[in-house]
């Protein structure tokens, strides 16, 4: 069985497609009830017969999916693409992506109905 962290708590978490991971979302949500509402990514096993000529047997991976569906698809990708993408966002490349504090605020409140 995985799990699901967001830095402070902890609780079992699985996904089909990639069993027994630890999956890591933000300490910016709440895992208490598990809030659905965030990315989640997890070290994933180094790959192995991967369908892409790029990846080859033994590169490191990550998975990423969506919280909101635990049966949903997930996604691999090798380590250096990760890092490619985790430096363009630390660059501001993808700010213009950002939701707007109105945005904010709105799903916010949808979680703390939810959480109701």
């Amino acid at each position: 069985m995985g799990t699901i962290s967001n830095g402070s708590s902890t609780k079992p978490f699985e996904n089909p497609h990639a069993p027994g991971l630890d999956w890591r979302k933000s300490s910016r949500t709440d895992l208490d009830p598990i809030l659905k509402d965030c990315v989640i990514v997890a070290e994933a096993p180094d790959a192995e017969d991967h369908p892409h000529p790029s990846i080859a047997d033994g590169t490191r991976m990550v998975a990423l999916s969506d919280d909101k569906d635990e049966t949903g698809p997930v996604l691999f990708y090798s380590r250096a693409e990760f890092t490619k993408f985790l430096d363009g966002a630390l660059a501001g490349e993808f700010d213009h992506l950002r939701a707007t504090d109105e945005e904010m605020k709105s799903a916010e409140a949808e979680a703390a109905i939810v959480a109701v």
